[in-house]
């Protein structure tokens, strides 16, 4: 057991909760246990300057920790004028996560955009922000498609992602931030619904592991996004409300 009391290879506690703002084409409040992420989709009727004319359409994200989100206040990165590195690393893997289940041509020239804005971290924010945005962009494209803006739906399947890593010795499904800090491996996972990875990042951080660990991980990994994606296509089963 683990000190909030699940196993191994559970997830924390899951929500979805839609149309969390009413501005944006699509929004999700999206938490892992403690963690929670406000995720957006807007869409741009042009794509950035150097698409124009290519008919087809572009899906990028943005990401910020807002000064709240942690217990020592996170300082707004606009203050300083530049983003760190983390969060330009972040925000370009949300961006692919999501283009990787985008048909952009299916879009036309127009580009949408997720903001996935951390509320309250306590590990695995990466991981809720890919997740919680899928759901926004879906939302945010479905009203395209019923507004009778673009033909078909762009979106080819599921996608989600997890972390994953070596926790006193054993593999361990969605770290909250004291497991993530003492994990002798620390890995995230991204995926589609078909199981086709989009993207794994892992690291050491206290001792090297093997194959046979690499595979426990991602084995684990796969089993979560899976019930992830599950809780996904429940929730977008039916379409979002008018507007």
């Amino acid at each position: 057991m683990r000190s909030d009391g699940r196993s191994a290879g559970e997830l924390r506690p899951i929500g979805f909760e839609r149309d969390f703002t009413e501005m944006a084409d699509g929004s999700v409040l999206v938490s892992f246990g403690r963690t929670r992420v406000l995720c957006t989709a807007s869409v741009d009727p042009e794509v950035p300057r150097w698409m124009r004319g290519r008919g087809t359409g572009w899906v990028t994200a943005e990401y910020s920790m807002l000064p709240g989100s942690s217990p020592e206040r996170v300082n707004r990165e606009a203050a300083r004028g530049r983003q760190s590195g983390r969060t330009q690393e972040i925000q370009r893997l949300i961006g692919r996560s999501l283009r990787a289940v985008t048909d952009a041509a299916k879009l036309g020239e127009r580009q949408v955009i997720c903001d996935c804005d951390v509320l309250q971290a306590d590990g695995g924010t990466r991981t809720a922000a890919i997740s919680g945005a899928y759901v926004a962009l879906h939302d945010a494209l479905t009203r395209l498609v019923l507004a009778e803006e673009i033909e078909a739906h762009p979106i080819l399947e599921a996608c989600a992602a997890v972390s994953v890593g070596m926790v006193d010795g054993v593999p361990s499904l969605d770290l909250p931030y004291e497991e993530d800090v003492a994990a002798a491996v620390d890995m995230n996972v991204v995926m589609t619904e078909s199981g086709r990875f989009v993207e794994v990042q892992g690291t050491a951080e206290g001792q090297s592991f093997d194959r046979k660990e690499l595979d426990e991980l991602l084995d684990l990994a796969a089993s979560g996004i899976g019930q992830i994606i599950a809780r996904q296509n429940r929730l977008l089963s039916d379409p979002p409300a008018a507007r």
